[in-house]
């Protein structure tokens, strides 16, 4: 049985990968590919109980805690449910990875994309994405999207601009160092016009 193909989605709050994961599901499944949809932090039991801590605004959760964190409930998630699917021939399309956590706490607290990554090494055990999409949006056109959406804000959600727009740079970085894996999407195209270029992104692996 062939081995599957992880898929990770990246961006900014507000770019659209959660939209974009489900429209590139329904295409593999169109196409009789076997496809899992998971998120970050999520998507099983463990994790998902991460994700209400870390997304609590009520809760003080220092930088190095929250890369932690996420961290454990990344490494949760890879050894309950996306290895076991790969394994089993299933294409694993996830809404958040390593890369988040590089932008976001590497760059946006400030612990240094480097420190990070080591971290998540230890966390993922050499799991390493076929293809990364990563969703190009404007930090302040982002925001004004997730809040439209009418959600109550997270503790993540209600940091500053300087914040976002730290991470955005960081994204940009990021893709830069792994053009062959990471290709960036623009993000201000109508939602079919952006699934249909991140299925040209793909077609290699079809």
């Amino acid at each position: 049985m062939a081995t599957g193909r992880l898929i990770t989605i990246e961006g900014i709050d507000g770019a659209g990968k959660t939209t974009l994961a489900q429209g590139l599901a329904a295409e593999l499944a169109a196409r009789a590919i076997p496809v899992r949809l998971l998120r970050e932090p999520g998507g099983v039991r463990a994790a998902e109980r991460i994700r209400e801590l870390v997304k609590d605004p009520e809760l003080h959760v220092g930088a190095v805690a929250e890369a932690l964190l996420y961290a454990a409930a990344r490494a949760q998630l890879v050894e309950e449910a996306v290895r076991p699917a790969l394994s089993a021939g299933t294409w694993v399309l996830l809404d958040r990875f390593v890369e988040s956590s590089l932008a976001y706490q590497g760059a946006g607290r400030g612990l240094g994309i480097e420190a990070v990554l080591a971290v998540n090494r230890f966390a993922i055990r050499g799991l390493r994405p076929d293809r990364t999409l990563l969703l190009r949006l404007d930090p302040d056109l982002a925001r004004a999207r997730a809040h439209a959406r009418g959600e109550p804000v997270d503790r993540l959600e209600r940091e500053e601009e300087e914040f976002f727009a730290r991470i955005a740079a960081a994204y940009d970085q990021l893709a830069a160092r792994d053009p062959e894996r990471i290709r960036v999407l623009d993000a201000t195209q109508a939602p079919e016009r952006l699934l249909a270029s991140a299925l040209e992104q793909l077609r290699d692996l079809l």
